[in-house]
């Protein structure tokens, strides 16, 4: 068959005179560029919340609020802030990846945008292109959003399975509530042979010190406008990604399938595609921002837990932030499609950072200086407490 012989021909919208496709075109059009119906969907299946999720029991509501009384105080003892605590919410897993997809939709809704859209280098389809891989690039362009609503709600979905609270990702975000998972909290305590009560103070210290950083204004605001700029970066390159899945089936004899399955699973794969000149400029500034981020949290949780837990402390540190290195495919993904690296290298500069700082103005002006005018560190401030210090004392 020709291209004359098709029921479209180049630059004509090639579902014009498909119904079934034309309809499904209309259904999508105008959805954005991310489908928040299918992530919402996609959100509770991979959370497993589709089927009967049990409520929180009330006597573990009841425990929580309990125990986050008394980490308050201690926090705001360590920190001299007078920041108001907001509820603790106690949610099932599918609660916690639905609101966390809430939370987070002004950054997913840049992150599809600049994924969707045209390469900067992209060049317009020539005259007489072949007409099915015309059809073929609309029927892509269609469906991207839908695809992109579906793999970001997989990957929350997931992450609920596994996380503490809201601030396991150390970044902003809005709402009058703390949210936490306790089905999440007990199975690690068993799985690691902690003492529930325990682990529990653990991660309410996590999420109150968490709120208290991000409650200081100038700093809240830089960081989220770095990762903003951060997802708001990629770059399409449709050729790299291409040119891998011409690849499949080429090298060895696996399952084609199976093999583009593994290719399209891969973050580094897609990432390694997407990455533009603009985020190798600010990724430098934002692995500076998260570790200094994670290091003043990491230091203040411990400084808290030490004093509410005791002896057991140490132990449930290390098994947390053991776990925080040891990320899923899931976890990755959205760490890295937000532009943050929280690997064993980025906390140690971040714990090194803090440490040095504390080692120079005393622990109790530790966060007075977080709370200042610019207080993110640049790389070399990173790596150099005393010249942040410098400059914040000015």
């Amino acid at each position: 068959m020709t291209g004359g012989d098709l029921p479209f021909q180049p630059g004509d919208d090639p579902f014009a005179n498909l119904p079934l496709f034309g309809d499904i075109a209309k259904a999508l059009s105008g959805q954005g560029p991310l489908n928040w119906d299918a992530a919402r969907q996609f959100a509770a299946l991979a959370s497993g919340s589709s089927g009967s999720e049990p409520n929180v029991d009330p006597t573990v509501r009841i425990r929580l609020g309990e125990l986050a009384r008394i980490v308050g105080m201690h926090v705001h003892d360590l920190t001299g802030t007078d920041t108001t605590f907001p509820e603790f919410t106690p949610v099932t897993r599918g609660a916690w990846a639905a609101q966390t997809l809430d939370a987070y939709r002004p950054l997913f809704t840049d992150l599809a945008a600049s994924l969707g859209g045209r390469g900067t280098d992209a060049a317009e389809p020539e005259a007489g292109a072949d007409p099915m891989m015309a059809m073929m690039a609309g029927l892509s362009r269609m469906m991207a959003p839908s695809m992109m609503g579906m793999a970001i709600g997989s990957m929350i979905g997931r992450m609920a399975t596994r996380t503490f609270g809201q601030y396991d990702l150390p970044i902003p975000r809005d709402g009058d509530t703390l949210l936490v998972v306790p089905a999440n909290i007990d199975a690690f305590a068993s799985d690691w042979s902690l003492p529930i009560d325990e682990m529990r103070l653990w991660v309410l210290a996590q999420e109150l010190v968490g709120h208290t950083l991000f409650s200081m204004p100038t700093l809240r605001g830089r960081l989220s406008e770095l990762v903003r700029a951060y997802v708001g970066a990629f770059r399409p390159d449709p050729d790299a990604v291409a040119g891998r899945i011409a690849e499949v089936g080429v090298e060895g004899d696996d399952d084609p399938m199976a093999a583009l399955q593994r290719l399209l699973g891969d973050p580094a794969v897609l990432l390694g595609a997407v990455q533009s000149p603009e985020q190798a400029v600010l990724a430098p500034r934002l692995d500076a921002a998260i570790a200094a981020v994670v290091g003043y949290i990491d230091y203040t949780v411990d400084s808290v837990a030490v004093r509410v837990i005791g002896g057991d402390a140490l132990r449930i540190a290390e098994a947390v932030r053991r776990r925080r290195v040891e990320t899923t495919p899931d976890d990755l993904f959205v760490e890295r499609l937000l532009g943050l690296h929280l690997d064993l290298a980025q906390v140690q500069r971040g714990k090194e950072f803090v440490s040095g700082v504390v080692d120079r103005v005393g622990e109790a002006r530790l966060t007075s200086l977080f709370s200042g005018t610019d207080p993110l560190p640049t790389p070399a401030e990173l790596e150099a407490p005393g010249l942040w210090v410098a400059r914040l004392e000015l």
